[in-house]
């Protein structure tokens, strides 16, 4: 059966290097926990590490959080369907919204649950995702921050997450200036400049965020220590929290070729022949786990000369050459996982989640 090891020791080794961090720069940080789909075991291990603050964007998985810890403050990370408001004032303190009427929405719920309800604004960047166009912030901002029960506590913004508009100080400094603008004409005080994902981190570290920037929501970075403008992992940091084991159910030596009438297989392809392939062998290796788990795409090979060749819904299939590292039926092979292919497994109920 394929597992999912998450080990303690590198999970805490990056949390305390990103602790650090923040409080060296005066920064205040909350742990997106979408990566976890929810995992029970997986919430327990972050609230262990001393996580004051969780991000999630399925209220299930903050329904979760409060269950377990009560005095966690979780926040929700998308804007709010209205038809799942009611559960989102009910299980997340603070939310992050761009539209008026969601607000408004927000506050008439958080009257009825006699609750105040937290709001970061989204401001647009230039990413083109989530937000509030920077010329419409002022009169936004004048239409929600007096409604009952609502208590606006920051301006946020997300880069990277869908045209891959990377953080720049420049960006940065005009969310600050936003925040001053506001605070000016309305006398009113905005405590957070919710500007920092994984993505921002490699600006804090070079010195470069502005001073008004006082906020992260950390996801990736956490789980994978990674550098996100290099694309490789942080000095002082782990890159390999997470590993997947996935078993061989099938050794045998075959033909690098199908033979046969070919047609389209589930996934719609039709195999590539390379004539000159015909009459050679390799030994092919079939493990436990399959597109209804993880795009092969996503999977890193951590040791051993193998290529991975495809996979159906259930079973992938690697190419070993001549086995000269002698796997057996049995035998495990581990992965390391990009962030994509470990959100898909850890979402899937069919691998084991292990602490080591």
């Amino acid at each position: 059966m394929a597992f999912l090891n998450l080990y303690r020791d590198k999970l805490e080794k990056n949390f305390n290097f990103l602790k650090n961090s923040f409080q060296a720069n005066d920064v205040e940080w909350g742990v997106v926990s979408k990566l976890l789909c929810g995992n029970k075991l997986y919430i327990k291990e972050l609230i262990s590490l001393g996580v004051r603050e969780i991000h999630d964007s399925r209220i299930s998985n903050l329904a979760t959080v409060k269950e377990i810890a009560p005095s966690v403050q979780t926040v929700y990370i998308k804007p709010p369907s209205k038809r799942n408001i009611s559960s989102m004032v009910k299980y997340a303190d603070v939310s992050l919204n761009s539209e008026l009427n969601t607000i408004r929405w927000i506050s008439e719920e958080a009257v009825k649950q006699n609750k105040k309800h937290k709001i970061i604004i989204m401001v647009e960047t230039g990413d083109l995702r989530e937000g509030v166009m920077g010329d419409h912030l002022v009169d936004f901002y004048a239409n929600v921050f007096e409604l009952p029960n609502i208590d606006i506590i920051g301006l946020g913004t997300n880069l990277n997450c869908l045209n891959g508009v990377m953080p720049s100080t420049d960006k940065l400094i005009q969310l600050c200036l936003y925040k001053q603008i506001i605070e000016l004409k309305f006398n009113k005080r905005i405590p957070w400049v919710s500007a920092g994902t994984s993505v921002t981190i490699p600006l804090m570290l070079r010195s470069q965020l502005p001073k008004g920037v006082n906020h992260f929501r950390i996801g990736e970075t956490l789980y994978f220590g990674v550098d996100l403008f290099e694309e490789k992992v942080i000095d002082g940091m782990e890159g390999d929290v997470f590993e997947l084991f996935a078993e061989i159910i099938e050794m045998q030596e075959k033909p690098l070729l199908p033979t046969g009438i070919l047609a389209a297989n589930p996934q719609g392809t039709i195999a590539d022949i390379d004539e000159s392939l015909y009459g050679k062998s390799s030994y092919r290796a079939i493990l436990d786990i399959g597109l209804l788990d993880v795009d092969p795409k996503y999977l890193i090979p951590v040791k051993g000369e193998f290529e991975i060749l495809g996979a159906s819904s259930d079973m992938l299939i690697l190419d070993l050459g001549d086995n000269k590292d002698q796997k057996q039926v049995g035998d495990l092979i581990k992965f390391h996982l990009k962030y994509m292919g470990a959100l898909a497994i850890l979402n899937s109920n069919y691998i084991e989640k292990k602490v080591q």
